[in-house]
C-alpha cells in the first residue's frame, strides 16, 4: 500500500460564474521514501495540488488517503495532528515567525506534540548545528541571510521527524549558491529516508528528483521515475504526548507567545489598555470616594453619641407645640436609667443667654447635663476635668467650657479656675473641651456644660428637661430598646407626647444612601469598562487580520484550534488583567493625591473592591477576547498563508 494514494482529486474556487477549476480528476500516489518533483507553469494547479496532499487545504471531490486513512474524514484537529507528527513545511518565503529566534522558531512544531522543554531545545539546537547555523540559534529571522532563514525552515521541518517533507519552491528566493546548498541539503534527507514532496516550475531543480510529475492545467501530463525501486525507510515521527504536564506545558507556552506578542507591540497594548486603565481606576476610586465619605460622616454621627437614643418633647424636629410640652422629667430620666437594657441616662436641658468674664459680654449656650453625657457623646476632654456625681448631686457651680469659648473669652490666659457669669451666676471653669471636627453643630457657637441640677435650680428654674439621652448597652438591639422606652414613657406619660432619634437609625440611613449612591456611581463607572472591553475586542480583531500570516504558520506546522483560541485568549485577558492592575495602581495615586489635597476626608480602598476590579478585568478579558480568539482559530490554513 502507497503511503499517499490520490483518486480523482477535484479543485474548484470561486462560485458562479467565477467559479474555476483549478485540478482537475488528478489521481496519484506516492511510495515512503521516494522523492517526487511537481513542475507546471504559474497557475497550473501544482502548488494547490501540494497544499491539498499537506492537509493544508482540502479538494473539492475525491479522496486522498494517506497509509489508507481517508483525510476527507478528519476534523481540522486530526489534520492538523497529520501535520504536526508526520509533515515538515519548507516554504519557499521561509514563513518564520519574525518575534521567535531561530532556535523557538525550530522548536515551535515539538511544543504542539508537547515535547518535554529542554528536549526540544537540545534538538532544535542540533538541528541547527547539523545545517550549519551554530552560533544562529539567538538570531532572529531578520538577523539572517535568505539561505540562512531557508535552512531554519528546513531544521523546523525536522523537528518532529518530518516523516514527509513538501517543498513549495524552495530555492525560488534563494540566489544560486545558496539554492545549491539547499538542493544539497534536501538531497540528504532523502538519503536519510524522508519522502520528499518538492514543487518547482524550474525543469533543472526538478532534474534533482527521483520521479517528475508535470501538471498543466489541472491535470498530469507525465508522471516519469529514474528508478521504481526505492530504498527502505525508517524515518519515524515523534509520538504525541497526554499526561497533565503536556497541557500544562501548552498552556505555558501559551503564555509565553502571548506576552511575546504583547511586547511586540508595545504601543498598541497600551493603547488597548487605557479603556481597561480608565474603567478599573475610575471604579475602585469611586467606591474609595464612597467609603470614604461614608466614613466620615459615619464617624461625625459616632461623635454625636454611639448606640445612643435621644427623647425629645413633641410629635418630631419642627413641632411648633413642643416648647409647650414639658412632661419629660429627671423622673423619667432616673426611671430609664434602671432598665436592663440601658447602660446610662441622662437628662439635658440647656438656655442661650450671656457670657460674661470681666468686661467681655458674649453670647453662649449653657447645657445642663448628666455627668455620664461626655462619654455618651464621645466628647473629649482636652485639660482639666469633668464633674462627677456628687458634683451632680450638689448643684455645684462648675462648667466645661469648649475651644472656642476658651479663645474668645480668655484668648492667651489660662482659664482654668477662673469664674465666669452666666446669666449673673458664677461658674467655675473646671475642664475645656477637644475641638469637635465634625459637620453638625455650628463651629462658631460658644458651648458650656454643667450638672443639669445646676442649671436647672440656679438658673433657668424649670423642672423638666429638653432632652434625655440614653446609652444603650453594646450586646442590646437599639431598635428594641427603642422600643421598649416608648412602651415605658407612654405608660408613665399617658400618652405618646415624645418621639426619639436613635443614632442607628441614622447610621443605617446614611450607609444605604451612601450605598445607594455608591452603586449608582459605580455602574456609571462600569459603563467605562464596558466600553474598555468593547476597544479591547477591536484591537484584538485587529491584531488577528494583522496576524493572520502568523495563525496560518502556526497551523500549517500542527498548532490546533484550541492552540490559537487559547493564545489569543490568553493575550486578551492578560492586556485586561494588566491593564486591570495598572488601573488600581492609578487608583491609589488618586487617593494619595486627593489625601494630600484633602486632609479630613482620606479615600478609603477596600481589599473587596480591589480584587473585584482585578476579577472584573480579567472577566471582560474572557468575554471580549473570546470572539477574535474564536475567529483566528477558525481560519483555514491555506487561506491564512496567503496573506501577507
Amino acid at each position: 500500500m502507497s503511503l499517499i494514494e490520490c483518486k480523482n482529486l477535484n479543485r474548484y474556487f470561486g462560485s458562479g460564474e467565477n467559479r474555476v477549476h483549478v485540478l482537475k480528476n488528478v489521481s496519484l500516489s506516492v511510495e515512503k521514501g521516494d522523492f517526487v518533483a511537481i513542475i507546471g507553469q504559474s497557475g497550473s494547479g501544482k502548488s494547490t495540488l501540494m497544499n491539498i496532499l499537506g492537509c493544508l487545504d482540502t479538494p473539492t471531490s475525491g479522496s486522498y488517503t494517506i497509509d489508507g486513512v481517508e483525510t476527507a474524514a478528519m476534523n481540522p484537529d486530526e489534520l492538523a495532528a497529520l501535520r504536526r507528527s508526520r509533515f515538515g513545511f519548507i516554504f519557499q518565503r521561509y514563513n518564520l515567525l519574525g518575534s521567535l529566534t531561530a532556535k523557538d522558531n525550530v522548536a515551535l512544531p515539538a511544543v504542539y506534540v508537547g515535547m518535554a522543554g529542554k528536549e526540544r531545545n537540545e534538538r532544535a539546537q542540533k538541528l541547527l548545528a547539523d545545517l550549519g547555523l551554530s552560533g544562529k540559534e539567538g538570531n532572529k529571522p531578520s538577523e539572517l541571510s535568505g539561505g540562512q532563514q531557508q535552512r531554519v525552515s528546513i531544521a523546523r521541518a525536522l523537528m518532529n521527524g518530518g516523516e514527509i517533507i513538501f517543498a513549495d519552491e524552495p530555492t525560488g528566493a534563494l540566489d544560486t549558491a545558496s539554492g545549491k546548498n539547499v538542493m544539497e541539503i534536501i538531497h540528504r534527507l532523502h538519503r536519510q529516508g524522508h519522502t520528499v514532496i518538492m514543487v518547482t516550475h524550474d525543469p533543472s531543480i526538478a532534474a534533482n528528483a527521483n520521479r517528475v510529475i508535470e501538471i498543466r492545467d489541472g491535470e498530469i501530463i507525465s508522471d516519469t521515475s529514474k528508478t521504481e525501486k526505492i530504498a527502505r525507510s525508517d524515518v519515524k515521527s515523534t509520538q504525541e504526548q497526554s499526561s497533565w504536564s503536556f497541557y500544562f506545558d501548552q498552556f505555558v507556552e501559551a503564555f509565553k507567545m502571548s506576552v511575546h506578542a504583547i511586547v511586540a507591540h508595545k504601543m498598541r497594548s497600551l493603547l488597548t489598555m487605557l479603556g481597561i486603565i480608565i474603567g478599573i481606576a475610575s471604579v475602585v476610586s469611586v467606591v474609595a470616594l464612597g467609603n470614604g465619605s461614608q466614613e466620615k460622616i459615619l464617624a461625625d454621627i459616632n461623635a454625636m453619641g454611639t448606640n445612643t437614643i435621644s427623647i425629645f418633647p413633641g410629635k418630631g424636629f419642627g413641632d411648633r407645640r413642643s416648647a409647650r410640652i414639658k412632661t419629660l422629667t429627671i423622673d423619667d430620666a432616673l426611671t430609664i436609667a434602671k432598665q436592663s437594657y440601658v447602660d446610662s441616662a441622662t437628662p439635658q436641658t440647656s438656655t442661650s443667654k450671656t457670657l460674661t468674664y470681666r468686661n467681655t459680654d458674649l453670647r453662649a449656650v449653657l447645657y445642663g447635663v448628666g455627668e455620664q453625657y461626655f462619654d455618651v457623646r464621645g466628647l473629649k476632654l482636652e485639660r482639666g476635668r469633668l464633674f462627677d456625681e456628687s458634683e451632680v448631686h450638689s448643684d455645684a457651680q462648675v462648667v466645661v467650657i469648649d475651644k472656642n469659648t476658651q479663645n474668645k473669652l480668655f484668648g492667651d490666659t489660662d482659664p482654668l479656675g477662673k469664674v465666669v457669669l452666666f446669666k449673673k451666676r458664677p461658674l467655675t471653669v473646671i475642664g475645656i473641651m477637644a475641638d469637635e471636627k465634625n459637620n453638625f453643630g455650628g463651629s462658631d457657637s460658644l458651648m458650656l456644660w454643667s450638672p443639669y441640677t445646676t442649671v436647672m435650680h440656679q438658673i433657668t428654674g424649670e423642672s423638666h428637661t429638653n432632652s434625655i439621652v440614653v446609652k444603650i448597652k453594646d450586646n442590646i438591639d437599639s431598635q428594641v430598646a427603642e422600643k421598649g422606652l416608648t412602651q415605658l414613657l407612654t405608660a408613665r406619660h399617658g400618652t405618646e407626647d415624645f418621639f426619639m432619634r436613635n443614632s442607628d437609625s441614622i447610621k443605617q440611613t446614611v450607609e444605604s444612601a451612601t450605598g445607594t449612591m455608591k452603586l449608582l456611581i459605580s455602574c456609571i463607572a462600569m459603563i467605562s469598562l464596558v466600553v474598555g472591553g468593547i476597544g479591547v475586542m477591536n484591537i484584538m480583531l485587529v491584531s488577528v487580520t494583522e496576524r493572520t500570516k502568523e495563525i496560518g504558520v502556526r497551523m500549517a506546522i500542527g498548532a490546533r484550534r484550541g492552540n490559537i483560541l487559547q493564545q489569543f485568549l490568553i493575550e486578551a485577558v492578560l492586556i485586561c488583567l494588566i491593564g486591570g492592575l495598572i488601573g488600581v495602581a492609578l487608583s491609589g495615586l488618586i487617593g494619595a493625591v486627593f489625601s494630600y489635597l484633602v486632609e479630613d476626608f482620606p479615600m478609603s480602598f477596600s481589599t473587596f473592591s480591589i480584587v473585584g476590579a482585578v476579577v472584573c478585568s480579567s472577566i471582560i478579558g474572557v468575554a471580549f477576547g473570546f470572539m477574535p480568539a474564536n475567529r483566528a482559530a477558525k481560519l483555514n490554513p491555506i487561506d491564512a498563508l496567503a496573506q501577507d
